[in-house]
């Protein structure tokens, strides 16, 4: 996903972070500016399900499992849950122990919050100061850590990312940091993924340092956006893996233009009808891709042309909806709002073939903001060279890795994450590799061990 990061992100030289300041919380603290019910915790029969913060005054649980709904609140300490992002209910009603909540009933199960170890902090990568968190399981011994990498999102991850809570029930640490220019993080948002990658390989650093003596391995996890900033971290560095979530393996223009291909085939319309969908993706693609300075005769002569074409309302792609819902003018002034340093063009595959380290690659197939064929393709391409990727396809999953169901009007809404995604995570932080049932993924896996030149 780039560009909107309000729907459903070369090498330089790496500037040396510099601590600021370390706060080494209660495992059992709630943080600050959170609710206390957030956080963790293990069932009576051994389930864990997390608790986070969702839109206005709601929560969200989720299990190891996949399973989610939305909490809201009927009376003080009792709220009610719905099915997914369905609104639906789903007969589940979830009591909390009183402020500082140490404990739940959920349904018909008591639960008491796992103790994690829990460290804030603050780093500084290219001179731009960054907040983070670590989170530890219980106990004193060496764990892997998934450092947690953004996508396109303007939301503070150390607020919203349930990765956080759910990869150190299962024994794997996670940092977790807002990303530039979000939450309360300094800087300007970017799409610069160059220096996105400083800014990982700067919490890699800092990830290490604050997991000291209980450090086992250490890599990335990123999703959507985040799939082109990874592989570009991990070959600055050297780290022990690096997992990507509904990535892409082609450019940001490749995106659009598979996007657009996609929804259209998808609503029946003919080879040649996508075709001049996509050369009016094209049209739009320059435009936003020249920092809104050149292309604007093209964009306006080919949409003068297809207008009253009654396919044209169905061209939408990742940002191409955006150039055509504007008129020149508009292009040519709030253009400059969406100038986010994002490399149009960068190629992937040269940085995917030269990391050297273990690679997880989940994808959904019937994802339409990063449709999943062309880069499945591409991984396979490596797979089949010896190079150590592992391909992991769940094949009813959409972006953001949830399942989902199709209304009467045709839109999608979700209803839960892929059961086995969040073991398949955690597994593959542990060992590099994936063994046994995650569901109804569809594994592929290369080399061992990550030695391919």
């Amino acid at each position: 996903m780039i560009l909107d990061p309000t729907r459903r992100g070369f090498p330089r030289p790496l500037i040396v972070l510099a601590l600021f300041l370390v706060i080494v919380a209660s495992p059992l603290a709630a943080r600050a500016g959170e609710r206390c019910e957030v956080g963790v915790y293990r069932l009576a029969d051994g389930q864990v399900v997390d608790v986070a913060p969702s839109d206005g005054d709601t929560l969200r649980w989720c299990k190891l499992d996949g399973s989610t709904g939305e909490l809201r609140q009927v009376a003080p300490g009792r709220w009610q849950s719905s099915y997914g992002w369905t609104g639906r209910a789903d007969g589940i009603t979830v009591e909390f122990d009183a402020c500082p909540s140490q404990g739940l009933r959920f349904a018909d199960q008591t639960g008491h919050r796992i103790p994690l170890r829990v460290t804030d902090t603050r780093f500084v990568s290219h001179g731009t100061r960054l907040v983070g968190r670590l989170l530890l399981p219980p106990g004193r011994a060496r764990v892997p850590v998934v450092v947690l990498v953004h996508g396109a999102e303007r939301a503070s991850a150390r607020r919203i990312y349930a990765l956080q809570r759910l990869l150190p029930a299962q024994g794997v640490g996670a940092f977790v940091y807002d990303k530039r220019g979000t939450g309360d993080s300094g800087g300007a948002y970017t799409q610069d993924f160059g220096l996105l990658a400083d800014d990982a390989v700067a919490a890699m650093h800092e990830a290490r340092r604050l997991a000291g003596a209980r450090l086992g391995r250490i890599g990335y996890q990123g999703g959507s956006q985040g799939g082109w900033v990874v592989p570009i971290a991990a070959r600055r560095e050297h780290v022990d893996f690096a997992i990507v979530s509904f990535g892409l393996a082609v450019s940001v223009i490749d995106e659009d233009q598979q996007e657009i291909a996609l929804e259209m085939r998808l609503k029946g319309y003919s080879p040649d009808i996508i075709a001049k969908a996509q050369a009016i993706g094209a049209a739009a693609e320059r435009v936003i891709a020249s920092g809104f300075s050149e292309g604007f005769d093209a964009l306006d002569a080919i949409r003068a042309r297809y207008l009253h074409e009654p396919w044209y309302k169905d061209v939408h792609g990742n940002y191409t909806w955006m150039i055509l819902s504007m008129d020149r003018q508009d292009v040519a002034t709030k253009g400059a709002a969406l100038r986010f340093g994002t490399p149009f063009h960068y190629d992937p595959m040269p940085t995917l073939a030269a990391v050297t380290v273990p690679q997880l690659w989940v994808l959904g197939g019937k994802d339409l903001e990063a449709p999943s064929a062309e880069t499945s393709r591409r991984l396979r391409g490596l797979i089949a060279r010896g190079h150590p990727v592992t391909l992991a396809l769940y094949p009813d999953a959409e972006h953001g890795m949830t399942l989902f169901e199709t209304g009467k009007n045709g839109e999608r809404v979700s209803t839960r994450f892929p059961n086995g995604y969040f073991r398949m995570l955690a597994d593959f932080a542990r060992t590099g590799r994936l063994q046994g049932d995650y569901g109804a993924a569809q594994i592929e896996q290369g080399s061992a061990g990550g030695t391919h030149p």
